[in-house]
Protein backbone atom coordinates (compact mmCIF):
# COMPACT_ATOMS: atom_id res chain seq x y z
CA UNK A 1 0.00 0.00 0.00
CA UNK A 2 2.65 2.63 1.08
CA UNK A 3 4.64 1.91 -2.53
CA UNK A 4 1.42 2.87 -4.19
CA UNK A 5 1.16 6.06 -2.86
CA UNK A 6 5.19 6.81 -3.36
CA UNK A 7 4.95 5.82 -7.01
CA UNK A 8 2.73 8.73 -8.15
CA UNK A 9 5.16 11.47 -6.01
CA UNK A 10 8.26 9.81 -7.60
CA UNK A 11 6.55 10.19 -10.95
CA UNK A 12 5.94 13.33 -10.48
CA UNK A 13 9.22 14.46 -8.98
CA UNK A 14 11.04 13.12 -12.23
CA UNK A 15 8.71 14.59 -14.72
CA UNK A 16 9.45 17.62 -12.66
CA UNK A 17 12.58 17.16 -13.71
CA UNK A 18 12.53 16.61 -16.71
CA UNK A 19 10.59 19.90 -17.27
CA UNK A 20 12.51 22.04 -15.01
CA UNK A 21 15.90 20.77 -16.34
CA UNK A 22 17.03 24.11 -17.30
CA UNK A 23 16.53 25.82 -13.72
CA UNK A 24 17.98 23.02 -12.02
CA UNK A 25 21.04 23.57 -14.23
CA UNK A 26 21.22 27.33 -14.31
CA UNK A 27 21.20 26.82 -10.24
CA UNK A 28 23.73 24.52 -9.91
CA UNK A 29 25.68 26.05 -12.34
CA UNK A 30 25.53 29.57 -10.98
CA UNK A 31 25.88 28.39 -7.78
CA UNK A 32 28.21 25.85 -8.20
CA UNK A 33 26.14 22.93 -6.97
CA UNK A 34 26.09 20.53 -8.93
CA UNK A 35 28.56 18.09 -7.35
CA UNK A 36 25.56 17.38 -5.19
CA UNK A 37 22.57 17.88 -7.73
CA UNK A 38 24.15 15.71 -10.74
CA UNK A 39 24.04 12.79 -8.99
CA UNK A 40 20.26 13.58 -7.57
CA UNK A 41 19.53 14.08 -11.15
CA UNK A 42 20.96 10.90 -12.73
CA UNK A 43 19.07 9.25 -9.87
CA UNK A 44 15.85 10.35 -10.93
CA UNK A 45 16.91 10.10 -14.39
CA UNK A 46 17.06 6.44 -13.57
CA UNK A 47 13.75 6.47 -11.83
CA UNK A 48 11.83 8.11 -14.87
CA UNK A 49 13.64 5.35 -16.67
CA UNK A 50 12.04 2.53 -15.24
CA UNK A 51 8.98 4.04 -14.87
CA UNK A 52 8.84 4.53 -18.43
CA UNK A 53 9.66 0.65 -18.88
CA UNK A 54 6.24 0.05 -17.59
CA UNK A 55 4.39 2.39 -20.30
CA UNK A 56 3.17 1.36 -23.52
CA UNK A 57 2.20 3.57 -26.66
CA UNK A 58 4.02 5.25 -29.38
CA UNK A 59 5.45 7.98 -26.74
CA UNK A 60 7.60 5.21 -24.60
CA UNK A 61 10.50 5.31 -27.36
CA UNK A 62 10.91 8.50 -27.05
CA UNK A 63 10.81 9.15 -23.48
CA UNK A 64 12.90 6.62 -23.07
CA UNK A 65 15.56 7.96 -25.12
CA UNK A 66 14.98 11.54 -23.81
CA UNK A 67 16.06 10.10 -20.34
CA UNK A 68 18.88 8.34 -21.67
CA UNK A 69 20.06 10.68 -23.53
CA UNK A 70 19.81 12.98 -19.71
CA UNK A 71 21.46 10.32 -18.27
CA UNK A 72 24.87 9.88 -20.32
CA UNK A 73 25.14 13.78 -20.13
CA UNK A 74 24.87 13.54 -16.34
CA UNK A 75 27.15 10.58 -16.49
CA UNK A 76 29.87 12.42 -19.41
CA UNK A 77 29.48 15.40 -17.17
CA UNK A 78 30.77 14.08 -13.94
CA UNK A 79 33.31 11.98 -15.46
CA UNK A 80 34.47 14.68 -17.42
CA UNK A 81 34.03 17.34 -15.01
CA UNK A 82 32.77 19.32 -17.65
CA UNK A 83 29.00 20.79 -16.60
CA UNK A 84 28.82 22.65 -19.29
CA UNK A 85 27.73 19.84 -21.45
CA UNK A 86 24.61 19.38 -18.68
CA UNK A 87 23.65 22.49 -21.09
CA UNK A 88 22.84 20.52 -24.50
CA UNK A 89 20.34 17.98 -22.76
CA UNK A 90 17.59 20.32 -24.59
CA UNK A 91 19.21 19.86 -27.92
CA UNK A 92 19.17 16.13 -26.93
CA UNK A 93 15.74 16.55 -26.28
CA UNK A 94 14.99 18.16 -30.05
CA UNK A 95 17.38 15.84 -31.74
CA UNK A 96 15.73 12.38 -30.34
CA UNK A 97 12.29 14.13 -30.92
CA UNK A 98 12.97 15.32 -34.68
CA UNK A 99 14.17 11.77 -35.37
CA UNK A 100 11.35 10.21 -34.04
CA UNK A 101 8.94 11.98 -35.84
CA UNK A 102 10.77 12.11 -38.83
CA UNK A 103 11.56 8.43 -38.88
CA UNK A 104 7.41 8.01 -38.14
CA UNK A 105 6.69 9.81 -41.50
CA UNK A 106 8.13 6.44 -43.53
CA UNK A 107 5.63 4.44 -41.66
CA UNK A 108 1.97 3.82 -42.93
CA UNK A 109 1.00 5.77 -39.12
CA UNK A 110 3.15 9.06 -38.61
CA UNK A 111 3.16 9.50 -34.89
CA UNK A 112 0.56 12.69 -34.31
CA UNK A 113 -1.62 9.87 -36.17
CA UNK A 114 -0.71 7.65 -34.29
CA UNK A 115 -1.31 9.82 -30.96
CA UNK A 116 -4.66 11.30 -32.76
CA UNK A 117 -6.13 7.79 -32.99
CA UNK A 118 -5.58 6.80 -29.26
CA UNK A 119 -8.80 9.23 -28.98
CA UNK A 120 -10.56 9.01 -32.08
CA UNK A 121 -9.46 5.76 -33.75
CA UNK A 122 -11.52 6.07 -36.90
CA UNK A 123 -9.77 9.22 -38.47
CA UNK A 124 -11.45 10.51 -41.22
CA UNK A 125 -9.66 10.51 -44.69
CA UNK A 126 -8.73 14.34 -44.23
CA UNK A 127 -7.77 13.88 -40.42
CA UNK A 128 -5.00 11.41 -41.77
CA UNK A 129 -3.93 13.66 -44.48
CA UNK A 130 -3.59 16.84 -41.63
CA UNK A 131 -1.72 14.74 -39.15
CA UNK A 132 0.69 14.08 -41.67
CA UNK A 133 0.84 17.39 -41.97
CA UNK A 134 1.27 18.35 -38.53
CA UNK A 135 4.17 15.88 -38.17
CA UNK A 136 6.14 17.68 -40.30
CA UNK A 137 5.35 21.04 -38.55
CA UNK A 138 6.60 19.61 -35.67
CA UNK A 139 9.89 18.02 -37.43
CA UNK A 140 10.64 21.69 -38.33
CA UNK A 141 9.73 23.22 -35.03
CA UNK A 142 12.30 20.27 -33.56
CA UNK A 143 14.50 22.15 -36.21
CA UNK A 144 14.41 25.72 -35.30
CA UNK A 145 14.18 25.02 -31.20
CA UNK A 146 17.31 22.55 -31.16
CA UNK A 147 18.83 25.07 -33.43
CA UNK A 148 18.46 28.18 -30.78
CA UNK A 149 18.98 24.99 -27.67
CA UNK A 150 22.27 24.25 -29.80
CA UNK A 151 23.25 28.27 -30.25
CA UNK A 152 21.98 29.21 -26.34
CA UNK A 153 24.32 26.47 -25.05
CA UNK A 154 27.53 27.31 -27.21
CA UNK A 155 27.22 31.23 -26.19
CA UNK A 156 27.14 30.31 -22.77
CA UNK A 157 25.24 33.11 -21.40
CA UNK A 158 22.96 31.37 -18.35
CA UNK A 159 20.16 33.76 -18.22
CA UNK A 160 19.39 33.07 -21.83
CA UNK A 161 20.17 29.84 -21.98
CA UNK A 162 17.71 29.40 -19.17
CA UNK A 163 15.13 31.62 -20.78
CA UNK A 164 14.84 30.20 -23.95
CA UNK A 165 14.93 26.36 -22.89
CA UNK A 166 13.33 26.63 -19.40
CA UNK A 167 10.63 29.23 -20.07
CA UNK A 168 10.18 30.60 -24.07
CA UNK A 169 10.94 26.89 -25.69
CA UNK A 170 7.82 25.19 -23.51
CA UNK A 171 5.68 28.71 -24.48
CA UNK A 172 5.98 27.94 -28.02
CA UNK A 173 5.70 24.29 -27.66
CA UNK A 174 2.46 24.39 -25.45
CA UNK A 175 0.66 27.10 -28.44
CA UNK A 176 1.56 24.44 -30.91
CA UNK A 177 0.01 21.25 -28.97
CA UNK A 178 -2.80 23.44 -28.24
CA UNK A 179 -3.54 24.83 -32.19
CA UNK A 180 -2.91 21.85 -33.43
CA UNK A 181 -5.22 19.70 -30.96
CA UNK A 182 -7.73 22.99 -32.01
CA UNK A 183 -7.20 22.48 -35.95
CA UNK A 184 -7.54 18.99 -35.65
CA UNK A 185 -10.92 19.14 -33.65
CA UNK A 186 -12.52 21.00 -36.73
CA UNK A 187 -10.95 19.25 -39.29
CA UNK A 188 -12.65 15.74 -37.53
CA UNK A 189 -15.92 17.45 -36.76
CA UNK A 190 -16.39 18.86 -40.71
CA UNK A 191 -15.57 15.69 -42.00
CA UNK A 192 -17.97 13.72 -39.91
CA UNK A 193 -20.58 15.61 -40.94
Amino acid sequence: MRRSRLRPGVQKLSALLMLGWPFFIWFGLTHNSLHWLLPLMALLLIVRLRQIRQMTGPMRAVLQSVALAGIALCIASSLLKSHQLLLFYPLAVNLVMLCVFAGSLWTTQPLVERLARLRNPDLPAAAVRYTRRVTQVWCVFFIINGTLALLTAVHGDMQLWTAWNGLIAYLLMGTLMAGEWLVRCRVIKRETR
